[in-house]
């Protein structure tokens, strides 16, 4: 079976005001489970980069192959998240 790491999910940046009233530097981790509390329509966007990490993966565009940033599907109030890597199993 594969490794799953958990990850921690951090409000890197808010363009406008964040509709949820995510914070910079909300964290929130992610094992096995969907954490309580982050938006629903920003968790959509950010599953897809959060499965890659999780299972060992990485992106060729990122200085650090434990983390990548992406934003929430809000152009007009923009939440950037921090993905990161944990060395930590889920």
């Amino acid at each position: 079976m594969a490794k799953r790491y958990k990850i921690r999910v951090t409000v890197h940046s808010i363009m406008g005001t964040c509709n949820q009233a995510h914070k910079v530097g909300q964290e929130f981790i992610i094992g096995r489970w969907t954490p309580k509390g982050i938006c629903m329509s920003a968790f959509g966007s950010l599953y897809p980069a959060i499965r890659v990490l999780q299972y060992g993966g990485s992106f060729p565009w990122e200085e650090d192959p434990d983390v990548t940033f992406i934003p929430c599907p809000d152009a007009k109030n923009q939440v950037v998240f921090r993905i990161e890597r944990l060395t930590e199993e889920a």
